[in-house]
């Protein structure tokens, strides 16, 4: 039988016991432990440094710093924070300086930075220029094109402007193309590949023959050969007419863009002679024929039979009226009747008049003016019913109809000029006869 008395007391000497080896091994651990933990580590050696004075050599003369690079606060090596403008039709560089806070200090500084300023001056719809500016809103740098392969920017400092021009890589490539009319001649050659604008340089190549308000005709065609413009891969605009044929009413008209001794470029028919004429047939683009020139018609606003004695063309106010020929102004005002009214003599023989403009171009009486040179712009002034351009076409003080009077024609290019004509337009008119020989054989496939 155990004795329960005598239990409790041997109890508690198997716990000191085990206490006393728990004491014990707890010691060896504070022990052991940490000096193994320390054989561990590695405290690293102390550096030891030496500081050495080195003297910055200085820039070379005329390569100090950019100012500018600081102002906009980016690195070398960084865009600029550019703000792109396109210009609007109508806008001068003035306007747009105006119009993004800029300085008109600041744009005077930069047309006197330009030994040819044309670029700034003479700004067309579409360009760009852009600008950047420090946190003060001051002009930092200004970016323009000069020409298709120049891209110019000025940087801005109290000190002055500095210029830096970029090259930029430009090349022209070639088309061809071939339309029949149908409904028109826009129609046409939007459905052969060609834009607006191309279309118009082809109607305006051959407009000293081919009246295109009123000789069109359904199944009239066309084979064209023409270039447009590309910068660095991207297509920049339109390009010219190279070569062109034009089949009217059964008959063959030829076109060739050529440079001639001169420096001047013309187009030119096969045998030498120049397309353009002495005088424009029509000298305003225009919508419609409104009236033509009779001996007696019953005027739309007095109301009784009167000679008409010219063409009215009808056409949106402010459309560019251009001189039909080379030659003098010799009126310019008000006229009864016609309103704002220019005359210009071009020979002995003959002149032409212009009426109802809305507003004159900056030409004065005795001014020289060239072919195609705007006189002024399309109104209603006078006694008219809607905007339009009365011409007149008058041989020695005769009016003569300017649908019908046979225009003088320019001499062909002299006979070493004519030579190096022909060597040229021999490929060129091969390719438009290929054009056209493949279009009419799917025709008739």
């Amino acid at each position: 039988m155990q004795n329960v008395g005598a239990a409790p007391i041997s109890w508690r000497a198997e716990h000191w016991v085990l206490g006393g080896v728990a004491l014990l091994l707890t010691a060896l651990v504070g022990i052991v432990i940490p000096g193994w933990a320390n054989a561990t580590r590695h405290d690293p050696a102390p550096t030891a440094y030496t500081t050495l004075a080195i003297e910055v050599p200085q820039l070379p003369p005329g390569a100090e710093a950019d100012p500018s690079i600081g102002a906009y606060g980016i690195g070398a090596n960084q865009e600029p924070d550019w703000r792109r403008v396109t210009v609007r039709a109508g806008q001068s560089l003035a306007d747009i300086f105006q119009e993004n806070g800029l300085s008109p200090a600041d744009l005077q500084r930069a047309l006197n930075s330009q030994d040819d300023a044309s670029a700034l001056r003479h700004i067309h719809p579409g360009d760009e220029f852009a600008f950047v500016q420090d946190t003060n809103g001051a002009l930092v740098l200004m970016r323009f094109d000069r020409g298709d392969a120049a891209r110019v920017t000025l940087h801005f400092t109290p000190e002055g402007i500095t210029e830096n021009v970029d090259e930029r890589s430009v090349e022209r490539r070639t088309h061809v193309a071939h339309g029949v009319l149908t409904r028109s001649l826009y129609e046409a050659g939007s459905q052969a590949g060609m834009s607006d604008t191309m279309i118009w340089k082809l109607a305006t190549a051959f407009g000293y023959d081919i009246d295109f308000a009123q000789d069109l005709r359904e199944g009239d065609s066309f084979s064209v050969i023409y270039d447009d413009v590309y910068r660095e891969g991207e297509h920049l605009h339109d390009g010219d007419i190279i070569a062109a044929t034009f089949i009217n009413q059964g008959k063959r008209y030829t076109a060739i863009r050529y440079t001639n001794a001169d420096g001047e470029t013309l187009y030119y028919a096969e045998d030498g002679r120049p397309l353009r004429k002495a005088f424009l047939r029509t000298p305003v683009e225009f919508t419609r024929i409104s009236s033509v020139f009779s001996v007696g018609r019953m005027h739309p606003i007095l109301g009784y039979m009167r000679a008409h004695k010219g063409v009215d063309y009808a056409a949106p106010t402010g459309t560019p009226i251009r001189a039909a020929g080379d030659g003098k102004i010799t009126f310019r005002g008000w006229r009864s009747g016609y309103g704002n009214f220019v005359t210009i003599q071009h020979n002995g023989h003959i002149s032409t008049a212009y009426g109802h403009m809305s507003r004159f171009a900056n030409v004065q009486v005795g001014q020289r003016v060239s072919q195609g040179q705007t006189i002024g712009f399309v109104g209603m002034t006078g006694l008219a019913t809607g905007p339009h351009l009365h011409y007149e076409f008058r041989v020695d003080g005769d009016h003569r109809d300017p649908l019908t009077v046979t225009l003088p024609k320019e001499e062909p290019l002299p006979a070493a000029q004519l030579a190096l004509f022909k060597q040229k337009t021999v490929p060129l008119l091969a390719k438009l006869k290929l054009v056209s020989g493949i279009q009419l054989a799917r025709a008739n496939d």
